[in-house]
């Protein structure tokens, strides 16, 4: 008996979202769901010039994400659940950071249209990480769209993501200090987490790995 059908894995660029989303998927037995960001003509050029590309990087990621929510899978004889990397709501922490006043009214109104008729996840699972750790992934994993990350926007981006995953209530919410948590390398802290995940649970619950 799956707990929770339709996982969703949330958390800013380089904690390692996706490595968990595969973990996941191949622990569960799940379909995975994977945003793939490569694909956006734009992402290059916005983070050596957000203030000019950010609109289009916005809208191309919306636009995206929202036909790859349409096309989600049921579950199936081969699949007892689905597994994505991104939560589509959390498109809003990238808009209100990057677009201006007017950017944002019209994104208001696209997103309005689309959100009403996306499914939401039976249990999201938020990484939270320091700055310092979040840039010491980006640096190791070199890939050349990432190259043009800051410190400072990742710092305002992961401040952020705090901010909206403490006031989100649409789903039943884990949200671990992965700081510490090493569970592609460590099989004992991939135990825990994957325990902590399968638990019954509503609304917020908080999961700070002291000792594994």
């Amino acid at each position: 008996m799956i707990k929770h059908p339709y996982i969703a894995v949330e958390g800013v660029i380089g904690v390692g979202k996706t490595s968990l989303a595969h973990l996941l998927a191949e622990k569960l037995n799940g379909r995975l769901v994977l945003e793939n960001p490569e694909e956006n003509p734009f992402l290059d050029q916005f983070y050596k010039d957000p203030r000019h590309f950010a609109f289009q990087t916005q809208l191309f990621f919306l636009l995206s994400r929202f036909k790859q929510q349409q096309e989600l899978p049921p579950p199936d004889l081969f699949h007892a659940s689905l597994i994505a990397d991104y939560l589509f709501a959390k498109d809003r922490i990238f808009a209100y950071i990057n677009l201006s006043e007017a950017e944002i009214s019209l994104y208001e109104k696209v997103m309005g249209l689309m959100e009403v008729q996306i499914r939401k996840p039976d249990l999201v699972v938020y990484l939270q990480s320091s700055t310092e750790r979040l840039m010491q992934n980006i640096r190791k994993r070199s890939r050349p769209y990432e190259k043009e990350i800051t410190e400072s926007y990742l710092r305002t981006l992961n401040e952020a993501y705090n901010h909206f995953f403490f006031n989100y209530d649409d789903s039943p919410l884990l949200i671990v200090n992965s700081t510490n948590l090493d569970y592609v390398n460590n099989e004992d802290h991939l135990t825990a987490l994957l325990r902590e995940i399968d638990r019954d649970q509503s609304g917020t619950r908080f999961y700070n790995p002291v000792d594994i």
